[in-house]
């Protein structure tokens, strides 16, 4: 059975683009493959959270995943803070890392550019080294598989060079070179309500519906979304932000109630209040299983603490193993 790794950064509640890009495949996965999906509380610190919020994120994203679906007895859950081992192998890869190639990563370069830091030198050592942590992560279990969106392929190449580069210095054929899961046609990307390609809480949390969202919340976020005057002309190409509810709706809705829309679009008779009305009440029955999962155990804290041990148990098993072969085969022995 191949081993698959993937983490989310505690950065707050999950969404819908959290679900259909991750999740959803998550689910599937754990019956087909030994999973290792954990909470990445290391990599946020490179933002510099506050540390009550950064508890309380982690504790989100846990009681998302299992609400909805990720299952403690098919799949490993854990926290990265978790497994010691992941940051001594972090340690040892940084030793296989050159400075030159942690500068041109894209990650990097875009995240100087979003927050305006105008002066390289000012970037912290965590987000320099982004990608190793990242490698550490995967070949801590020495993941087969990782599902990685189009913004992080560049770091699963990072993380095959600084395998292969281990497997050549010490000469040994030890890592294996993990490769990209490919869900074909099941990847879907969720857009924004505010018009952008993308959900993402990070550009705009009012863009995003919630795994969490309250039902009054969901109809309140989408009865604002983005929209435009309408077309005046039969099937006109429809702008951005109108597309967006369409893809949004083709997400939740039934095929009856998308193609009715369409229909009602391409002849100029579209009414954006009620394909909005329309919209937040499929989210909402969509999202209302996981929503009721989430109230279940967000005051379940033996229950979570329970999975988290459980999870750090078996992760660090295989840690563990990996480390101490890494360790050997580096020279570092105990005399």
């Amino acid at each position: 059975m191949e081993t698959v790794v993937s983490g989310i950064r505690p950065t707050g509640f999950l969404h819908l683009g959290n679900y259909f890009g991750a999740l959803r495949n998550f689910i599937k996965m754990q019956d087909e493959a030994n999973c290792f999906f954990f909470v990445a509380d290391y990599h946020s610190l490179t933002t510099h959270p506050k540390a009550s919020a950064l508890n309380e994120h982690v504790k989100n994203v846990l009681v998302d995943y299992l609400a909805a679906g990720l299952d403690p007895e098919k799949s490993t859950l854990y926290m990265q803070s978790d497994l010691p081992e992941t940051a001594e192998l972090y340690l040892l890869l940084n030793m296989l890392a050159y400075t030159g190639e942690l500068r041109r990563t894209t990650s990097l370069k875009e995240k100087i550019k979003n927050d305006k830091i105008n002066n390289e030198d000012n970037v912290n050592a965590g987000l320099l080294t982004y990608p190793v942590l990242q490698a550490a992560d995967i070949l801590i279990h020495n993941a087969d598989k990782v599902p990685v969106g189009k913004d992080q392929e560049q770091h699963l190449e990072m993380t095959r060079d600084f395998a292969q580069r281990f497997n050549y210095r010490y000469e040994v054929d030890y890592f294996k070179l993990p490769v990209a899961y490919n869900f074909g046609n099941e990847l879907v990307k969720i857009p924004g309500l505010d018009g952008s390609t993308k959900m993402s809480k990070s550009d705009n949390e009012a863009s995003c519906v919630y795994l969490s969202d309250s039902p009054e919340i969901i109809r309140k976020k989408v009865m604002k979304a983005v929209t435009d005057s309408g077309p005046i002309e039969s099937h006109q190409e429809k702008p951005q932000a109108i597309e967006n509810l369409f893809q949004l709706m083709k997400a939740v809705s039934t095929p009856e109630t998308l193609q009715f829309f369409e229909g009602q679009y391409d002849n100029c008779q579209v009414r954006y209040g009620d394909m909005k009305k329309q919209l937040a009440e499929d989210m909402i029955l969509f999202t209302a299983p996981i929503y009721e999962k989430i109230l279940e155990l967000r005051n379940n804290d033996d229950y979570l603490r329970k999975v988290a041990k459980q999870g750090a148990d078996k992760a660090r098993e295989s840690a563990a193993k990996t480390v101490k072969e890494v360790r050997e085969i580096i020279g570092i022995r105990s005399l």
